[in-house]
C-alpha cells in the first residue's frame, strides 16, 4: 500500500518566515508552494524549489486569493474569468522558480478560501481548471476528494489526484469543519496518527461525530503553518511506516 504526505509551505514573506520549512521537507513527500499573492514571494519559492529537489520532494502550486494580510482565508467574490487568470499568474511563477531549481511543478492545490470555496462552488473549481489546462495541463488538480473540483477535474480530462486530511476534522456531510470552530485542527500528534492510519488502511474517514465516510485519496495534507505541524507529521510518518505502507511523491502514488 502507497500513500502520499504533502504539506503547504513557503508562506513567508519578505523577512517573515511562517513554519519550520526545512523540517517539513525532511517528513513530507510533495509540498505545495505559496505563489506570492496569500504567502510566498520570489527568492521564498525559489529557496523551497531548490530545497525540495534537494530532499526528493515534488513541487505543486499552491495559488491563493490576493489576500496577504487575511493570509488567502477570506472568501473574495469575483469573476470566474478573473479568478482563471489570477491562478494561472500563480502558476507560471511557481514554474518560473521551479526553472532556477531545475525541475518541474507537477501539480496544483488551492489555498485557504479558495479551496474552500471551489469545493463547492463549480464555477470556481472550472476556472482553476481551465488555468491549469492552460498553463500546462499534465499538471495533477490535486481536489478535496467528493468536492466540485473533483468534477471539473473529470469534466476538464485533467489528471486528478483525490486529497484528505492529516490534521482537520470534517462533519458528517464530508466536508471540513470550518476554522473557526475550536474543534477544526487535530493539534495531538497520536491522535492525528492514529485517525491516519485508519484513515488509510480502511479508505474511510472518521467524522467529528463519529460516522465513517468511506472516501478515495490519494494524497494526505498536513498544514506547515500550524506550530504542531513537525511532531503531526512526524507521528503520522512513523506510525504509516510501522503500519507498512510506502510513502511516495504524488506522481509516484499517481504512476501506481
Amino acid at each position: 500500500m502507497r500513500i502520499n504526505i504533502n504539506a503547504d509551505m513557503g508562506e513567508g514573506y519578505g523577512h517573515y518566515r511562517i513554519g519550520n520549512d526545512d523540517e517539513i521537507l525532511t517528513l513530507v513527500q510533495s509540498v505545495n508552494v505559496a505563489c506570492g499573492l496569500h504567502g510566498g514571494d520570489a527568492t521564498v519559492m525559489r529557496e523551497v524549489c531548490l530545497k525540495a529537489k534537494e530532499n526528493g520532494v515534488s513541487i505543486g502550486a499552491h495559488p491563493g486569493f490576493n489576500d496577504i494580510w487575511g493570509f488567502g482565508r477570506r472568501q473574495i467574490r469575483m469573476s470566474p474569468a478573473d479568478l482563471e487568470y489570477l491562478v494561472a499568474y500563480q502558476l507560471g511563477a511557481l514554474a518560473g522558480m521551479a526553472a532556477y531549481a531545475g525541475t518541474k511543478v507537477t501539480h496544483v492545490k488551492p489555498h485557504g478560501a479558495l479551496n474552500n470555496m471551489a469545493a463547492i462552488d463549480k464555477s470556481y473549481a472550472l476556472a482553476i481548471g481551465r488555468a491549469i489546462r492552460t498553463v500546462d495541463p499534465s499538471l495533477y488538480y490535486l481536489a478535496l476528494s467528493g468536492s466540485a473540483m473533483e468534477t471539473a477535474a473529470l469534466e476538464l480530462d485533467l489528471p486528478l489526484a483525490r486529497e484528505a486530511f492529516i490534521d482537520r476534522l470534517y462533519d458528517d456531510a464530508g466536508n471540513l469543519l470550518t476554522r473557526t470552530d475550536p474543534r477544526a485542527v487535530i493539534k495531538d500528534p497520536a491522535i492525528a496518527a492514529e485517525r491516519t492510519v485508519r484513515m488509510v488502511l480502511d479508505g474511510e474517514i472518521i467524522s467529528v461525530d463519529g460516522k465513517p465516510l468511506p472516501t478515495r485519496f490519494d494524497s494526505l495534507c498536513v498544514h506547515g503553518d500550524e506550530p504542531t505541524a513537525i511532531a503531526v507529521a512526524r507521528a503520522v510518518r512513523g506510525a504509516l511506516e510501522e503500519a507498512g505502507v510506502e510513502l511516495v511523491t504524488l506522481p509516484e502514488k499517481m504512476r501506481g
